[in-house]
């Protein structure tokens, strides 16, 4: 047909199988094993539907001013999404539109090439090392030209987190283009790269509610940067979009930050859990890179990852696993509650022998 012709044709992100059986073990998807703060339950019993018929404020003001008052920012360095894919995508569009490659690793989050085309922004895949780390040279812009940068820091599906001198130097070598880090498993363990957007006009970090405050169902995203960078972004947004964030997602939202003990629990929880699985896996003849999220990326030493991710299903436990070049062999396993865990670990050892 003829309209075809003009169609814009893209490859989609395809994203972690979500099962409607409540009845296994789930460690695919990165969520939070545990429930958001108490807080926000509370809330959801309070919520004025009647409220639900207007629209809601597109400054999203409520959050972006508790977010301010979290991480010592001004709110107009602050901008909110529907969940960080929301904030990354918007990111694109109002800052990859140069004729040079936006660069990013050649194993990192599989959005990343999935926005470029359909936005239509060229990019250039960096392999990543041996170990799985980041070549951060390639990355300057006087030995690779570009129209851009995203770094994921810690890095998925891998885990490793970088130490921010590193992070820093690629945005100090880039001066001419915008430098995005996309912070969505902070949390665990690493260091933020938040204080290089005083340092620095053309930074945005990325942040999400998704996996350390359990709220992946609300969707909430939210970037720092430059009062500049922010305000460009925010005149995307509403040539797109005024309305991004919903009534609930913004009032739960705060709920959510006023809770900094249970968040903190929480990261804590799930940061212990992950160190005790790493030495389980480990003698159960399993190698991985040393994460610092809330997953551990790991192969084992005799059988196949295809083998052990149908093997898992079959059992009632998911995880994720490519089928593409130099991971094929990896699971990437999130770190559920103990009792997860030691079902998982179980099974492995009956398995395996």
């Amino acid at each position: 047909m003829s309209w075809e012709k003009v169609v814009r044709r893209v490859t989609p992100y395809v994203p972690g199988e979500q099962p409607k059986d409540k009845n296994i073990i789930k460690l695919n998807t990165n969520e939070c094993p545990y429930p958001p703060a108490p807080g926000v339950s509370k809330l959801i019993e309070n919520l004025r539907y009647e409220d639900m018929r207007l629209y809601p404020d597109p400054e999203a003001s409520v959050l972006v001013d508790a977010l301010s008052d979290y991480y010592k920012v001004p709110a107009d360095q602050i901008f909110v999404g529907v969940g960080s894919d929301d904030v990354l995508s918007m990111a694109y569009l109002t800052f990859f539109n140069s004729d040079k490659p936006i660069l990013f690793p050649d194993i990192t989050y599989s959005f990343y090439d999935v926005w470029a085309e359909l936005y239509k922004v060229p990019y250039k895949k960096i392999p990543l090392d041996a170990d799985f780390k980041i070549n951060f040279e390639e990355y300057y812009e006087e030995n690779t030209p570009n129209g851009g940068v995203i770094i994921a820091n810690p890095n998925a599906p891998v885990g490793i987190c970088e130490p921010v001198s590193k992070i820093e130097e690629v945005v100090r070598h880039n001066p001419n283009s915008v430098c995005i880090i996309d912070e969505a498993y902070i949390d665990f363990g690493g260091e933020s790269a938040l204080p290089l957007i005083e340092k620095y006009d053309n930074v945005l970090i990325v942040q999400t509610f998704s996996k350390s405050r359990a709220m992946a169902g609300m969707r909430i995203g939210y970037a720092f940067g430059s009062k500049k960078l922010i305000g460009y972004m925010k005149d995307a947004k509403f040539s797109f979009n005024s309305y991004t964030m919903n009534r609930p997602s913004l009032e739960l939202g705060v709920e959510s930050i006023r809770d900094d003990a249970y968040f903190k629990e929480t990261c804590a929880k799930i940061i212990a859990t992950r160190e005790r699985v790493k030495k389980e896996l480990s003698e159960l003849g399993f190698t991985f890179p040393d994460s610092k999220a809330n997953f551990i990326f790991a192969k084992h030493e005799r059988v196949t990852g295809e083998e052990l991710f149908l093997t898992l299903k079959e059992a009632r436990i998911f995880v994720r696993h490519w089928n593409t070049d130099r991971i094929s062999d990896y699971l990437r396993i999130t770190i559920g509650t103990d009792e997860e865990m030691d079902k998982l670990i179980s099974f492995l050892e009956d398995y395996l022998g």
